[in-house]
């Protein structure tokens, strides 16, 4: 039986790149349903579509189930990131039954406001300077493809997952004090929005934490972490890890500045922090 929250969120799919895992997003949403789902940018990938075509099946199920959520009493709300910005011609629509947004106001169970939103509208490299911004997305798949050898060598030592295009991203941001930049600007974007947090995907880093009296909360992704951000029925925030082939829930965290929640360890399952 699926897990039910009062809501969940999702970024950075990438449906139609060949690093996205489509396939673990469906297994998760088999474990777990919400009143409403907010997609968070970046669900399909416009930029690798553009390139070559790539659209498995998992692709298209993932895309029906969404569908089928949404026909069945499910909220769904689609706000469109850069690599499927494409869907921002359709912006106050529903199509499908899903609501195409570019952001949104969710009020949580305790009646605090949160800004939800990809977050490429204040990435200045996206914003300014597009020619760079894909020249790191042609090196990020590089990255990822380095990732993949690197996985396979350590599976066949017997050692745990760890994601080099994720290493090696964050320190180049980190470099460049780019992360920090990032949320001290949504934080301060929802504070101009008269809310008390912000929800936003984008850079690919979950997290959960107080940015300046401002609850930031970051998605994370279905390429490399795999993670939801997800609301309890109680208003607690937390975020839950969908690991290959272990079907467990990572370490939760209420939303900022409530206090950490406990660690959920099953017996049969290896947990990880998601950021």
């Amino acid at each position: 039986m699926a897990q039910r929250f009062r809501t969940l969120f999702i970024s950075d799919v990438h449906l139609g790149a060949r690093s996205s895992q489509a396939g673990l997003l469906l297994d998760f949403l088999a474990h777990h349903d919400a009143d409403t789902i907010y997609l968070v940018g970046d669900i399909i990938d416009g930029w690798r579509l553009k390139q070559s075509w790539f659209w498995p099946e998992a692709h298209n199920d993932l895309v029906q189930a969404m569908l089928a959520k949404a026909s069945s009493g499910t909220r769904v709300v689609f706000m469109p990131g850069n690599h499927d910005e494409f869907a921002r011609d359709y912006l106050g629509q529903r199509v499908g039954g899903i609501e195409i947004v570019d952001r949104a106001l969710h009020q949580g169970h305790d009646g605090r406001q949160y800004l939800v939103i990809h977050g490429d509208q204040f990435d200045a490299v996206v914003l300014h300077a597009r020619w760079l911004a894909r020249l790191g997305d042609g090196a990020y798949r590089t990255a990822q493809a380095i990732n993949a050898r690197v996985s396979a060598v350590r599976r066949a030592m017997g050692l745990t997952y760890w994601s080099f295009s994720a290493w090696a991203k964050y320190k180049v941001k980190k470099a460049v004090n780019f992360i920090s930049s990032f949320e001290r600007t949504l934080a301060d974007e929802a504070r101009r929005a008269g809310a008390q947090g912000v929800i936003c995907g984008h850079i690919h880093h979950a997290a959960i934490h107080d940015f300046n009296g401002i609850a930031y909360m970051n998605c994370g992704d279905w390429v490399e972490s795999c993670t939801a951000l997800a609301e309890a029925q109680d208003g607690s925030f937390r975020i839950i890890t969908w690991s290959e082939g272990e079907r467990s829930l990572g370490r939760t965290a209420n939303a900022a500045p409530r206090p950490l929640a406990s660690e959920d360890r099953p017996a049969r399952a290896r947990e990880r922090e998601a950021a």
